[in-house]
């Protein structure tokens, strides 16, 4: 028996075309539900303006005005908000009892195969459908043969359950004949013992993983990574902890130069670190920075007074506002290799769109993609997921060139950064 979780998510339209949504979480608490909710409006392709969180630590009110990104596809409020409400603990009896609640399986999932003739912009054209249609990319595996054809293979899970419906299914060709043509040959299945082995299938060599993880940004990374002086302005961020304005709780202070995803970085970081937020307020963008000021406590509902555990927060904060995510490009043999990197979270789970916002910088710059992976690596301290993508030659870019290769990071970067 429940409790009713009618009102737990509102999303209430602004009054006027061009005015933010406001969306409202009133539900009981758990650590981690920030980031929780903060990765499910950036999966929907959505820009927090500001916001508010507080919490008593049984119950707790998120109050957020978003906007669309401009590259978003358009917007299903209705799915975001099952979406919404599908991270929120259960206000069940169990919950007031503090009993385990009941184990959710995960979403099956489904083998997605299609050929078709290549042409620029493909990928992320069926990218751009998959992400309307409220399919998540676990993994792709995309080859070009000698006869500019591409056979495609991407596993994907359904975030409204629905794909075992044949309804469903028939949605989802229609909209991939809309865009690949009739001509292709387009199939869908459950995945089988072929989605585990996709997954030990693609590997980063020692030399490339050791260049594209690393923390410091060496002179030579200057180089290879492109940085722009929009991502040297990333070095300024500011990360301060004071333990004298509350009897109870810490306050973690925070300045950055504003990206997309920039709140599910920092709820990210502090739910893998065990840290409970009970007040927070994200002021609106002033200049290009973005400032958050947030009560925290450890989960045991102490502050967080010892100087190790204060240092390692902050550093691990900077780290994700220095290099949210890693790009680079390299030689893999003969061709070129576009890498794009992110932190995975202990949960288990990657960042949304990166695969959709790569393929549309790609698309912009006219480039086409020879082939695409999605894998996993684990380092000595994480697991991130990384894309690569090998570039076709013939573009108006010199790919053996260090300015043409930085010209093509540094668009990659400002898509994914939302500037």
């Amino acid at each position: 028996m429940g409790l009713p979780m009618d009102d737990a998510v509102v999303i209430q339209k602004g009054n006027r075309p061009g005015e933010p949504y406001i969306i409202t979480v009133n539900c009981p608490d758990k650590t981690g539900l920030g980031c929780d909710i903060c990765h499910t409006i950036l999966d929907f392709g959505l820009y927090i303006t500001k916001g508010d969180v507080s919490t008593d630590g049984i119950w707790c009110y998120v109050l957020l005005w978003v906007v669309p990104h401009s590259s978003s596809p358009i917007v299903r409020w209705v799915n975001l908000k099952d979406r919404l409400l599908s991270v929120c603990p259960s206000c069940s009896v169990s919950f007031y009892l503090n009993e385990p609640s009941p184990r959710v399986d995960s979403s099956p999932v489904y083998l997605l195969t299609f050929c078709s003739r290549d042409r620029r912009g493909l990928l992320h054209d069926v990218t751009h459908v998959l992400c309307e249609l409220d399919l998540t990319i676990q993994r792709v595996k995309v080859t070009t043969t000698p006869d500019d054809r591409v056979l495609d293979i991407f596993f994907i899970t359904d975030n409204l359950e629905l794909l075992h419906t044949k309804e469903r299914q028939n949605e989802t060709y229609k909209q991939l004949y809309a865009v690949l043509g009739q001509s292709c040959s387009c199939e869908l299945q459950l995945a089988g013992p072929q989605y585990d082995n996709l997954q030990c299938f693609s590997s980063l060599s020692p030399s490339v993983a050791e260049e594209l993880f690393r923390c410091e940004l060496s002179g030579n990374e200057f180089r290879t990574q492109a940085l722009s002086p929009d991502m040297t302005q990333l070095k300024k961020a500011s990360v301060t902890i004071d333990n004298s304005l509350s009897p109870g709780h810490t306050l973690l202070q925070i300045s950055c130069v504003d990206h997309k995803g920039f709140l599910y970085d920092i709820m990210r970081t502090l739910k893998d670190c065990n840290i409970q937020i009970v007040y927070g307020r994200f002021s609106p963008v002033n200049k290009g920075q973005r400032e958050l000021d947030l009560f925290i406590r450890q989960k045991d509902g102490k502050k967080i007074v010892d100087p190790v555990k204060r240092d390692a927060l902050c550093s691990s904060l900077k780290v994700e506002m220095l290099h949210p995510l890693r790009v680079n490009i390299t030689n893999r043999g003969p061709d070129t290799e576009l890498l794009v990197a992110n932190p995975v979270e202990l949960s288990g789970k990657g960042r949304p769109r990166v695969f959709y916002d790569v393929t549309l910088a790609l698309k912009t710059l006219g480039i086409c993609i020879f082939s695409a992976e999605i894998g996993r690596h684990c380092t000595s301290d994480r697991e991130w997921e990384f894309y690569r993508f090998l570039l076709d030659e013939n573009c108006r870019f010199d790919l053996q060139c260090m300015v043409g290769r930085n010209q093509i990071v540094d668009k990659v970067r400002r898509t994914l950064m939302g500037w």
